[in-house]
């Protein structure tokens, strides 16, 4: 588990713990047999999260079929898809209260459609059931099959989400099963077939770029008329996984976000703690005149 308030951390990355409690949200991910990123990813933000009763689905299961060395979820053969999980996606909501939801998954790349299907299907019956809940997905690349792209956004969602991760030079060590120019691609395609839907997507620092190259990968984003990223620092999960290379400071921070403002970007986040789905439903209010879903 990421320790974000031991001494080797800087000052910048001492965390405090909500006081309030967050067991309302397991018990109802526990009790629908839910998975979430918060919990698979061991975000360093789950407790602030789930304080103020906020979690981030992870569907198609809790086991990837690729081999990211920055990522806590489990990898391995995955089990069989759940055909009962959007149902039971919408109980949590429901239980919740949640009015903005994010869908996320692991990379399914055993299934036909990388599981594009099933992604539509989840959002489908979470719309039917409960309209003015707003959705977010956040997609893997679906190995570049635009078919399978199409079928998510064909789909009733409010933002389309497909994270980078890291710079294109950092790829063959971070993503070694992922192209960085396929990302850019999936991004590219999917404002081509939402086009007055926002796109996002997210970046971390701390694994070995240099300034340089986060302006450049802000650049290939706008390029590809992505509209919202976020920035982050990246936090060792756990034994195995990539070192951090650096630490990131707070001012180093607001320099990305002052850049990637100037170049285009309708909403920026970038802060050590930033996350791709990390008060998602704030970054949505604040560019919701541009995107009409």
């Amino acid at each position: 588990m990421t320790r974000i308030s031991t001494g080797q951390f800087p000052l910048w990355l001492k965390k405090k713990i909500p006081s309030t409690t967050t067991c309302s949200v397991e018990n109802v991910l526990k009790s629908n047999r839910l998975h979430t990123v918060c919990q698979s990813a061991r975000c360093p933000n789950k407790s602030e999260c789930f304080s103020k009763q906020r979690a981030t689905f992870l569907i198609l299961g809790n086991i990837c079929t690729r081999h990211c060395s920055f990522c806590s979820v489990k990898q391995g053969t995955p089990r069989e898809v759940d055909t009962l999980e959007p149902e039971r996606i919408v109980l949590a909501i429901e239980k919740l209260k949640l009015k903005y939801v994010v869908i996320t998954s692991v990379s399914r790349d055993d299934l036909y459609d990388g599981g594009a299907a099933h992604f539509a299907h989840t959002v489908n019956v979470v719309k039917r059931r409960l309209p003015n809940v707003s959705v977010e997905v956040l997609t893997p690349d679906f190995q570049g099959d635009l078919g399978a792209l199409k079928t998510v956004c064909d789909s009733n969602i409010t933002i389309f989400n497909h994270n980078v991760e890291t710079i294109k030079r950092l790829y063959p060590i971070i993503r070694p099963n992922a192209q960085y120019e396929r990302s850019l691609t999936v991004l590219q395609k999917a404002k081509e077939m939402l086009q007055n839907i926002c796109t996002k997507s997210g970046l971390m620092v701390g694994l070995g770029e240099n300034d340089n190259d986060v302006f450049e990968a802000l650049d290939d984003l706008r390029s590809v008329q992505c509209d919202i990223v976020t920035i982050g620092q990246y936090l060792k999960p756990c034994e195995g996984k990539h070192e951090v290379a650096r630490f990131v400071k707070p001012e180093v921070f607001e320099k990305y976000e002052q850049y990637a403002k100037k170049i285009g970007f309708t909403f920026v986040s970038a802060g050590p703690f930033v996350r791709s789905s990390y008060k998602a439903d704030e970054a949505y209010a604040s560019v919701r005149s541009e995107c009409f879903a």
